[in-house]
């Protein structure tokens, strides 16, 4: 049986580059918001921006690539890594939020 709701997944990430101080975490709960996701950002203790995206199928892409390709506007992004994809039965959060350490 076909349907019209497109899979939820759940992906974790990690940024890579100069990410912190550059309002990455800001630019990326901005833009999780506008595609309609929910998780969270925070920087690392090692320089690096990770987190966890879930929503449609489609906009976690979009995302995927907006953090692979844009990012913030002072950010330089040297490498984007994903894992831990995976289908979802419903979302685990409410909200795109930072979380600061």
């Amino acid at each position: 049986m076909m349907s019209d709701q497109e899979d939820l997944i759940s992906v974790d990430y990690e940024i890579l580059g100069r990410v912190q101080g550059v309002f990455f975490r800001k630019y990326t709960q901005a833009e999780g918001k506008r595609l309609g996701l929910v998780g969270w950002v925070q920087n690392t203790e090692i320089g690096t921006v990770q987190g966890q995206l879930q929503g449609s199928r489609s906009k976690v892409q979009q995302m995927q690539e907006w953090l692979k390709t844009t990012g913030s506007p002072k950010s330089k992004i040297s490498k984007a890594e994903f894992k831990n994809e995976k289908t979802i039965q419903s979302l685990d959060y409410t909200t795109f939020k930072v979380i600061r350490s």
